[in-house]
This record gives C-alpha cells, sequence and structure tokens, in this order.
C-alpha cells in the first residue's frame, strides 16, 4: 500500500522567548523581534507522516501558508525527509482569519489532486485557536480526527487511530482519505539529516530564484526557466502557488475573505503582590494557620 500524505505547517515567531520588545504599543505580536520557528506540534504532525511512509510507503508533501520567508520551514522539512514541499504565498493572503486560511489550504489541497491523508498540528502556539485543520476538512468534506497520538494501522482504504481525550484515550477507525490533527505527544520529532541538508540546502522557490544574485544572475527568462528545470530535476524545486494559481476569487482570501474583526487589543501586565515570609518552624506555621482562620479562609 502507498499513501500520499500532506502535512499543512506553519512557520510561528517563537513564543517561548517572550522579552519585552515582543509586543507592540498597540498589544499585537511585533514578529521582527522573535525569531521564526516551525510551529511545535507541527512538527510532530510531519514525524507521523515520515513514520507511516516508512510502514507502508508512499510520498509526504509538506505545505505551509505565509510570506516568502516562510520557505525556510519548507526547507527544514525536506532535511527531515518530506519528498515535496509547498509555500503558497501571496499579499493578497495576508490579514487572513482562520476562515480565510483554511480556505485557501483547501484549494491548495484540491491542486495538489488526490490526497489520501492529510495531517497538521492541533493547533499553532502564535494562534491557540486549534480550528484550521477541522475547517479545512470542513471545506473538503473530509472526515476528521482531532487530537491523534498515533496511527496503529492502515488497510484497505481505512485507518485506525488513536486519539487523546479528557480522562485518556480512545480509538476510532475512519475512511481514507482522512485529516488528523496531532498533539504533542504523539511522538519526538527526529533530527534534521546532515546528508539531506547537504542535498536540499539549496533548494529554492521561484521567487527566491529570481531575485538571486551574487555568485550567478540570470539575466533573461529563458535563463530562468533553464535553471528552474535544472532544479526540478534534482529534487530542489519548491512549488511557489499565489492566488492566482488557486484560481479561486480574490475576495475570499486574506483580509478580505476574513469575517472576523479586532475590535478591541488590552494589554494586560501581570505584577507580583506583597508577600510575607513564614519562618519553616512550628511558631511559623501555627501564626499561618491562625491568620487563614481569622481571614475564614480556613474554619
Amino acid at each position: 500500500m502507498s499513501l500520499t500524505t500532506l502535512v499543512f505547517a506553519k512557520q510561528v515567531p517563537d513564543t517561548a522567548n517572550i522579552t519585552g520588545q515582543a509586543m507592540k504599543d498597540d498589544g499585537t505580536v511585533n514578529r521582527a523581534a522573535l525569531p521564526a520557528i516551525f510551529n511545535p506540534e507541527d512538527l510532530n504532525a510531519l514525524e507521523m507522516a515520515l513514520e507511516l511512509r516508512e510502514r507502508v510507503g508512499g510520498r509526504v508533501l509538506v505545505c505551509t501558508m505565509g510570506p516568502p520567508s516562510a520557505a525556510a520551514i519548507l526547507r527544514q522539512a525536506l532535511y527531515m525527509g518530506a519528498d515535496e514541499t509547498i509555500l503558497l504565498t501571496d499579499r493578497r493572503f495576508a490579514g487572513a482569519d482562520t476562515l480565510a486560511t483554511s480556505y485557501a489550504l483547501s484549494c491548495a489541497v484540491r491542486k495538489v489532486g488526490s490526497v489520501d491523508l492529510i495531517l497538521c498540528g492541533r493547533q499553532a502556539i502564535d494562534g491557540d485557536t486549534a480550528q484550521v485543520g477541522p475547517q479545512v476538512a470542513e471545506k473538503l468534506g473530509m472526515a476528521q480526527v482531532t487530537y491523534a497520538e498515533s496511527i496503529e494501522w492502515v488497510r484497505e482504504g481505512r485507518i485506525r487511530v488513536r486519539s487523546l481525550i479528557d480522562g485518556g484515550h480512545e480509538v476510532v477507525e475512519a475512511p481514507l482519505p482522512l485529516l488528523l490533527t496531532v498533539v504533542s505527544s504523539a511522538n519526538t520529532p527526529r533530527p534534521v539529516g546532515a546528508r539531506r541538508l547537504m542535498q536540499y540546502k539549496r533548494a529554492v522557490t521561484r521567487s527566491e530564484l529570481a531575485a538571486r544574485s551574487g555568485d550567478r544572475v540570470y539575466e533573461d527568462a529563458n535563463q530562468l526557466a533553464a535553471e528552474e528545470q535544472r532544479l526540478r530535476r534534482q529534487g530542489l524545486w519548491i512549488h511557489e502557488w499565489g492566488v492566482d494559481d488557486l484560481g479561486e476569487s480574490p475576495e475570499h482570501f486574506g483580509l478580505a475573505g476574513s469575517p472576523t474583526k479586532v475590535k478591541q487589543i488590552e494589554s494586560v501586565v501581570l505584577t507580583g503582590g506583597s508577600y510575607k515570609d513564614i519562618p519553616p518552624t512550628d511558631e511559623g506555621i501555627q501564626g499561618l494557620v491562625h491568620e487563614l482562620i481569622a481571614d475564614h479562609i480556613l474554619s
């Protein structure tokens, strides 16, 4: 059995390293002040896809939507073992809420064609909505299983998935094609492979190739096209699709296709309150108990 698995990934600001410059005066995230990383649970989704390919064969595609710089996580996906990558980038994608984002991603799935399995992280650390994956499944009319921790088996057009629920797990069997959202406890993502890094470090998008200068300058369209074909043959081509490539009306993408509007932003600053040292003695503990009783905290 051979499966085509598509992994959706997102480049996000590293919210684990917040500094005083991480927020703007209007309360929005200052993305320039934070390093951009591969969304952690999307790495778990990629690892699950790679492990499944090792078990049953097939190919793994990775797709992201973002600015041209998001190609960096697609190269990382290639270093880890992905077979093919796609960058959705266009100024008309900017300002997308989850509805417009899921619409663009669902259009990308239709353009890819036959896909057996779609994997994505449970949620992105810069939004924490956990909405995009389920919305993509809804737009494609595809079954979905959320909070997936492992794939037990795939055979005869069906899949069995173990997923996390409150207080335990559940095992779900479903037909393919299927969309899974993957949790961080699913696995430990593999490190970048040194050999693949050397092989794919020159993988580029159309925009990167057109802007390339230095050791080689492409003087006309024919030279550019010839270089693109050479890179495609070597597997060093990152597909780049914009709104026009998806063949849909621009009004469905980006800010124009986003019904969510931010009415007000409030910046909340947490400050420490007063505290009292309690000596680790019997007298200190007895005094604390008496105070708690006097304040009606204990009775």
